[in-house]
């Protein structure tokens, strides 16, 4: 599948999370494909709970960590989230930064936007704003952040050396990123990439942990840090859909696994 088609594919399948009113786990990459684990779902939704800032009506449980608890934010920094979907992560970054930082929330789908915007409306921040763009060629001037955060949504990008490239250009020289995502450590069955829906679901989209450091340090980015990561256990009836009984054993007592990462790097 072209990267041009899976980018549509990956706008609308958001595009109809972002219009659903229903509950957050109904919305959740979790239940649109039963990629992630119930006990990772449930410990990130406690986690963000229990955050200044985080709000209930944006958080539709798209990520897969939480990327401001390693990202060492400041009051007064200038905070960019990639993929900021309804703004959960954007609300988080406005409770550290304050009145004198900025957060501006960049996300593919235009249903994305308008209903962060309209979260934001709500609670009547002045200086969190959402724009439409794509990751890989950012509408955003360079030089201009002092922290880049993402959860989950950088896997779903076809090119991830661009976007990277795109981090370090719009970082302020001495600026840093901090993204939670999701890798594969191993060789994800064929099968399973081939979908569709579990590209969207966070795991097909998914590239292997040493190559995906290996794209952030091939940018120029220093200090490369993994502060955190978890294992994703896919539900044996989400493998039994794809695999026989033979290759699902030997997928569990093998080496391959997919997990969610949550790693740093600063711009010198």
């Amino acid at each position: 599948m072209k990267a041009e088609n899976l980018k549509l594919i990956v706008q609308e399948k958001y595009g109809q999370i972002a219009q659903n009113s229903s509950t957050r786990g109904k919305s959740s990459c979790c239940s649109t494909s039963g990629c992630c684990a119930e006990s990772e779902y449930s410990m990130i939704g406690d986690g963000y709970i229990n955050l200044e800032g985080y709000n209930p009506d944006a958080d539709l449980g798209l990520g897969c960590g939480i990327p401001t608890q390693f990202a060492s934010i400041k009051k007064g920094d200038s905070v960019l989230d990639l993929g900021s979907g309804a703004g959960n992560d954007c609300f988080v970054a406005r409770a550290i930064v304050g009145e004198t930082g900025s957060v501006t929330g960049l996300d593919f789908t235009e249903a994305m936007v308008a209903r962060a915007k309209e979260n934001n409306k709500k609670i009547g921040f002045t200086n969190v704003e959402f724009v439409q763009g794509d990751i890989e060629d950012m509408p955003l001037q360079g030089n201009q952040f002092d922290v880049v955060v993402s959860n989950c949504v950088l896997n779903l990008v076809p090119d991830k050396t661009k976007a990277f490239a795109q981090i370090m250009r719009v970082l302020k020289p001495g600026g840093h990123f901090c993204v939670s995502d999701v890798v594969i450590k191993g060789e994800l069955p064929e099968k399973l990439r081939q979908d569709a829906e579990m590209y969207v679901g966070c795991v097909s989209g998914a590239i292997g942990m040493e190559q995906y450091l290996a794209i952030i340090a091939g940018q120029g980015f220093q200090n490369i840090t993994v502060h955190k990561q978890n294992v994703i256990a896919i539900p044996k009836e989400v493998l039994e859909k794809y695999l026989s009984k033979q290759e699902i054993e030997l997928f569990k007592t093998g080496d391959t696994g997919i997990y969610s990462i949550t790693v740093s790097g600063s711009k010198l």
